[in-house]
């Protein structure tokens, strides 16, 4: 799958902007703060209909301006092409259509135009909170497979009404059980999803973690969850006692988490910047075949600033995976450094672009 082009009007600090991308490796060239991750950015909420961090959508409309759009023309591995646009108007929704239809549900969109993203804030996925953590396996998951779409966002809802009945102080067992039984089947098929998937992501970040390290260090993952020995309706039902004192659900699949190791050492407590990097740029590589395998189709793949804080040899590491054209299809990449990217474009035989970003604007560079 590739994104042709893309089209952009007030857009965070991007003003007016149509670019063609390369099939291949496009890099982005330019300072800090001046649209580079913008542009990925762009690029992320036409495939998940959402920018790539937690922020309000009213902040992604251009200071000053009382309107955003963004639409770009998707090339799909079956040979059909999608024009997709997302736009919004201060004061109102945000609107996302396909082929000039809007969607009903956001949700119908996720996972039609898989895309992976790998940014500088990706060591927090080992060093932040579990929160963070479970937005990425929800994130990936739901990519793949829609039915833990729907069971997340039925788990979600019954978690927020029992959450509701405890702050209200309700006592009645009865009206707990017609809210828990829902949360019981939605969490079976989230757990199940996870646990495959962390099954058969280890083996996988394992071995690009090894290649890009050297074979220095070796990593692993776990997954942590209280449904690993015992069942939901057990948890709930132990809990609810608990839970009515605290005024929230204490236990269950929304409390899961990840942990990463190194060497059998918890990479959260004793990794280096670089071995967080690294792992985090590893995860993200293991994320794209997995979508790729799962889906059949292959992601986009945007690597914002990955190279800061590596040594040299982990930085030349990783631009042999990336340079994998049997592997990897469309790709985007930022840096500051032109003489990353110029490495990059010279090991790559097939077609890609080199664009300079300044203040909001894009211009093409001869690499000829």
């Amino acid at each position: 799958m590739t994104l042709d082009n893309i089209e952009i009007l007030n857009f965070k600090n991007i003003p007016n902007a149509r670019l063609d991308f390369s099939p291949g490796v496009n890099c982005l060239l330019g300072m800090n703060g001046v649209g580079k991750s913008n542009l990925l950015d762009a690029i992320h909420l036409l495939s998940m209909a959402r920018p790539m961090s937690s922020i309000p959508d009213t902040s992604l409309i251009k200071h000053g301006e009382d309107l955003m759009l963004v639409k770009g023309d998707f090339d799909t591995d079956s040979g059909t092409k999608d024009a997709i646009s997302c736009g919004m108007t201060k004061g109102k929704r945000k609107s996302l259509k396909r082929n000039g239809k809007e969607y009903t549900k956001l949700s119908e969109h996720i996972g039609n135009y898989p895309i992976v993203i790998s940014t500088p804030e990706d060591s927090r996925i080992v060093s932040g909170s579990g929160e963070e953590r479970r937005k990425l396996m929800d994130m990936v998951i739901s990519q793949a497979d829609p039915a833990y779409l729907t069971a997340l966002i039925r788990y979600n809802k019954a978690l927020d009404n029992r959450n509701k009945m405890l702050r209200a102080g309700v006592k009645d067992p009865i009206l707990y059980e017609a809210i828990e039984n829902t949360m019981e089947e939605a969490a079976e098929i989230i757990h199940k999803a996870r646990k495959e998937w962390v099954e058969e992501m280890t083996p996988i970040v394992q071995e690009i973690y090894s290649r890009i390290s050297g074979g220095k260090e070796q990593t692993d993952l776990n997954y942590k969850s209280s449904l690993n020995s015992a069942s939901m309706k057990e948890i709930l039902t132990s809990h609810r006692q608990k839970d009515q004192v605290l005024g929230f659900t204490s236990a269950g699949v929304h409390r899961d988490d990840l942990e990463s190791s190194l060497d059998n050492h918890s990479l959260r407590a004793l990794g280096s910047q670089g071995q967080l990097k690294t792992f985090a740029v590893a995860l993200r590589l293991a994320i794209f075949q997995y979508l790729k395998r799962h889906k059949g189709v292959t992601p986009l793949l945007l690597l914002d600033d990955i190279f800061d804080k590596l040594d040299a040899e982990r930085v030349e590491n990783i631009m042999k995976e990336v340079s994998n054209s049997e592997v990897f299809g469309q790709i985007f990449i930022t840096d500051t450094n032109r003489k990353h990217l110029d490495d990059i474009l010279s090991g790559i035989s097939g077609p890609k672009s080199l664009i300079n970003v300044s203040n909001g604007e894009f211009s093409p560079i001869n690499i000829d």
